[in-house]
């Protein structure tokens, strides 16, 4: 949001002229989308779970994202991957964050946006698994997670914050060290999410204004890249 002498003004009304007041209140909203994600994903772990607190075997099977899988026309893996996981503690760890940065991203975004961002990001990370690790079953949301960081860096930008000054930037190299450093920890999917929801995020806030100056535009850019993305999936696979 931009500053201004009363409230914050949108990047979309400032380029186009049209002011927008938004209150400081407005911005505390509840993360609606953020919540209904999170419960979906432990809906799903808790009615798959076997023995312990691990997923079953047969359910990662059915859902997980394998390249041969999705050729065979299996096309809902590049979805269902992306609400299985496979124990608590990698659960736990993609709800945690995803909450962290919906508080963040959600009210900026708005809920729509939001939504859309996150599975822009679930499926570019897909598309991420599909190009390096093809063969190999893969589940989880961190693919989409990694996406919200990609789409918060994107928001920040446009609006001149540096992402390092925010600790954003340092949390992000971290993470990247980690999926780089511990085996079993799925590449692509960080890679393709963290790319996938940068480019979201600077669709919806930072396109030129020769572009942007219908409103509807930015969201219209990000559907066809998510669209652009799922058709990538199914050639690579």
């Amino acid at each position: 949001m931009h500053q201004a002498s009363v409230g914050f003004h949108c990047p979309e009304c400032a380029r186009s002229g049209k002011q927008k007041v938004v209150r400081a209140g407005q911005l505390h909203t509840r993360p609606i989308v953020t919540n209904v994600l999170i419960a979906a994903n432990l809906a799903i772990f808790v009615a798959g779970i076997g023995g312990g607190l691990e997923t079953k075997n047969s359910v990662i099977f059915d859902g997980g994202l394998a390249g041969p899988f999705v050729a065979d026309g299996e096309w809902y893996r590049i979805i269902t991957s992306g609400f299985l996981h496979a124990n608590a503690i990698h659960i736990g760890f993609n709800c945690f964050v995803l909450y962290q940065l919906g508080m963040l991203m959600e009210p900026v975004l708005g809920r729509l946006r939001f939504g859309i961002v996150y599975f822009v990001a679930m499926v570019s990370g897909a598309l991420g698994v599909l190009i390096i690790d093809p063969n190999q079953l893969t589940v989880g949301a961190s693919g989409a997670v990694f996406g919200l960081m990609g789409a918060a860096v994107a928001a920040m930008r446009s609006r001149g914050i540096n992402p390092f000054a925010t600790g954003l930037g340092a949390t992000i190299m971290l993470n990247l060290l980690i999926t780089f450093s511990i085996p079993g920890i799925s590449i692509g999917g960080h890679v393709g999410g963290l790319i996938g929801g940068f480019v979201a995020g600077w669709l919806l806030t930072d396109l030129p204004p020769s572009v942007s100056r219908d409103p509807k535009m930015p969201l219209a850019a990000v559907c066809g890249f998510g669209l652009v993305v799922v058709g990538a999936c199914l050639a690579v696979a």
